[in-house]
């Protein structure tokens, strides 16, 4: 199974919204998005499923991604990813899904945990993956949940998904 764990980008301050749910991405960030998603596409990344959590700020990071690569029909929102759960209730939902390659869109610490125990098995463990807004994390496990450690495959900050997503 290939897991491709990515934080949403930039979004608007929560009093601005009144809710840290209806957080939207910033200009700016939805703008960085739509570029590191061409970084994506030119990378030659596909998914089966992009899965986010229901907050604005990552559906919206999620729907990008979805445009670009033209998956639309495979994005499902996963209650789950969203910024207060845990890796146990990530782990338990994502039994509902056929998963082979799949994006999940969220927050931290969830996605940097959720990669730390991808690769050690432990969910406290010495092995941190920070993840910045617009990161990707791409993870190698043989099962869900793994019962062998995982293998780090890829890890890009935002900076260099938006360089390969520029046109030149």
């Amino acid at each position: 199974m290939k897991f491709y764990l990515l934080r949403h980008v930039i979004a608007a301050n929560a009093e601005d919204t009144g809710s840290e749910g209806d957080r939207p991405l910033t200009d700016k960030g939805s703008k960085r998005m739509r570029k590191a998603a061409r970084g994506l596409r030119r990378l030659g990344i596909k998914f089966d499923a992009i899965l986010t959590s229901p907050m604005a700020r990552a559906h919206e990071t999620a729907a990008i991604i979805a445009e670009a690569l033209s998956r639309e029909a495979h994005l499902s929102v996963v209650e789950a990813l969203r910024s207060d759960s845990s890796i146990d209730a990530l782990l338990l939902s994502l039994k509902d899904y056929q998963l082979r390659k799949s994006a999940m869109v969220g927050h931290e610490p969830l996605l940097s945990d959720t990669a730390s125990f991808l690769l050690t098995g432990k969910k406290t463990s010495s092995v941190k993956i920070a993840l910045t807004k617009g990161g990707l994390c791409h993870i190698e496990i043989d099962s869900l949940p793994p019962s062998n450690p995982g293998v780090l495959a890829l890890l890009l900050a935002p900076k260099i998904l938006r360089r390969l997503g520029t046109p030149k």
